[in-house]
């Protein structure tokens, strides 16, 4: 089993940053690969980010791209989330996911997930 928690959200205005940190705690050596998901008020659930773990793999959705930054640190089992230029469109719950084999977008194939963190962007 492996427990995700992440912290670091909050409110900020239009144009401003954050950085979200998930640290991971449990079974953490038989990680594939952590992400990012975000879900705004009346959306689905979509990918932000992914990142292969111990590698330089990363994906993002085209919004998100040239402004938000996914990291990690193996040492000390954490993974980032660099979030620059922020739009009111970046509103939403964040979640921080893990698995075992899988690195796609869909969030039904990720098996571990945090609690989430609200990011709220105003103008």
């Amino acid at each position: 089993q492996v427990q995700l928690v992440e912290s670091g959200g909050g409110s900020v205005q239009s144009g401003g940053s954050l950085r979200l940190s998930c640290a991971a705690s449990g079974s953490t050596s038989s990680l594939y690969c952590m992400g990012w998901f975000r879900q705004a008020p009346g959306k689905e659930r979509e990918g932000v980010a992914t990142i292969v773990i111990g590698t330089a793999y990363t994906y993002y959705v085209d919004d998100v791209k040239g402004r938000f930054t996914i990291s990690q640190d193996t040492a000390k089992n954490t993974l980032y989330l660099q979030m620059n230029s922020l739009k009111r469109e970046d509103t939403a719950m964040y979640y921080c996911v893990a698995d075992v084999h899988y690195c796609g977008i869909s969030s039904r194939h990720f098996t571990y997930w945090g609690q989430g963190i609200q990011v709220t962007v105003s103008s």
